[in-house]
């Protein structure tokens, strides 16, 4: 069913608008309902909202029973300052759809208008909107929600744009799409003394410097790996700054990241590990906690052979990579949950990346992840696929 011109019209004004006002991971208030008043104009069968949060499911029914097909897009922004020079650029400081969920959501909203004037002949579409993709909370609050709970869904797909793939590309990957990661926290708590004294205080110094270059290291030197897996030092710090005093405490961020969550697993042991015996040769206390973490999404086999067909029939280009994504994606705990799979959708192979200051969503991608989308829904609830 091709797109009328005065809906994509529509659809191009509301990106616009989600792009200028950008919430954050948990502030998602006013985007959650900018989506319901647009999705709800077309007479959902069903809206249940309050999801974890601001995740929202709308539901379009088919004619006779069969499956439930879920498609997902991410209400949150970065917490990132815009600096591209666009009419609809952010108005609200230090805060930006740097990552295309204004697309990603206009894209699923954009289904609304052609489920309404076109039903499916059997089952259930759910379009899912969900809160705090960045920081990897939103998929686990809403599948812990009490309206989750007996929540039957037989498929669930999601896109995400790429840059520097061709737009319209459709990227596909069979198995791990996704990489796992997770943020670690050490704090260390020595004991100050004045600078003049040192040998009076318990630093914490060495163990920063220790601990920094364990966890770049670890990847390498631990064993039983099955694949990939990096950890990156993104964040120290020692003490305060004053001259007269030594430090008595420290911090080590990092982000350790791998193709499969037994491997995140085996290297945040190993880490954790080595840091407890770093901090108690120098008579430290450590405390280890964890922050924003992804499982790794995996695609299921079936579900690509759809996006593959979709692509086709749509006259799309298809590209299979061979290596995962480094980056994650908390979709990976649908995928989990149920059979799925994420895909890839060119935006262009000029395209600032991902999360950088000045990238731009690109409009002329809009109406091939609807019809993608679409496409994937029809071969599941067409009566001929029964």
């Amino acid at each position: 069913m091709p797109i009328k011109d005065a809906t994509l019209q529509k659809l191009q004004q509301l990106r616009k608008e989600l792009h200028q006002e950008p919430e954050v991971s948990g502030e998602e208030k006013e985007t959650a309902q900018k989506i319901r008043d647009f999705i709800t104009q077309f007479e959902p069968d069903e809206v249940v909202t309050g999801i974890g949060g601001e995740g929202m499911i709308f539901y379009f029914d088919g004619e006779k029973p069969g499956p439930t097909v879920m498609i997902r897009a991410e209400l949150d922004g970065l917490p990132i300052e815009e600096i591209n020079d666009i009419p609809y650029k952010s108005r609200k400081e230090g805060k930006a759809h740097l990552c295309g969920h204004d697309g990603h959501m206009s894209m699923v909203a954009g289904l609304a208008p052609l489920l309404a004037d076109q039903k499916p002949d059997k089952g259930r579409v759910a379009l899912l909107f969900q809160p705090a993709e960045e920081t990897g909370e939103g998929a686990g609050r809403m599948i812990k929600d009490d309206a989750f709970q007996d929540l039957k869904v037989d498929y669930i797909f999601a896109l995400h744009n790429l840059p520097g793939f061709a737009k319209k590309d459709i990227i596909v990957k069979e198995g791990v799409f996704a990489a796992a990661s997770k943020g670690l926290i050490i704090e260390l708590q020595g004991k100050t003394s004045h600078a003049a004294e040192p040998h009076n205080g318990i630093s914490p110094a060495r163990a920063v410097a220790e601990i920094i270059k364990l966890i770049e290291e670890a990847p390498s030197t631990l064993s039983g790996l099955k694949d990939f897996a990096l950890a990156t030092v993104v964040h120290a710090r020692l003490g305060d700054r004053a001259f007269g005093v030594t430090p008595g405490k420290g911090v080590v961020m990092a982000t350790i990241r791998a193709y499969h969550d037994e491997d995140l697993s085996k290297l945040e042991k190993e880490i954790e590990k080595r840091t407890k015996a770093i901090a108690e040769q120098y008579k430290l206390k450590v405390q280890i906690s964890d922050t924003e973490i992804f499982s790794s999404t995996i695609s299921d086999k079936n579900c690509c052979e759809y996006i593959k067909n979709a692509a086709q029939q749509l006259n799309l280009s298809v590209t299979e990579v061979e290596q995962p994504f480094r980056w994650s994606e908390d979709f990976g705990l649908f995928t989990q949950k149920y059979k799925g799979a994420l895909f890839g959708l060119g935006s262009g192979e000029d395209m600032p990346d991902l999360h950088n200051p000045n990238y731009n969503f690109p409009d002329e991608i809009l109406s091939t992840g609807i019809l993608m989308f679409y496409n994937i829904i029809n071969q599941l609830l067409k009566t001929e696929n029964a």
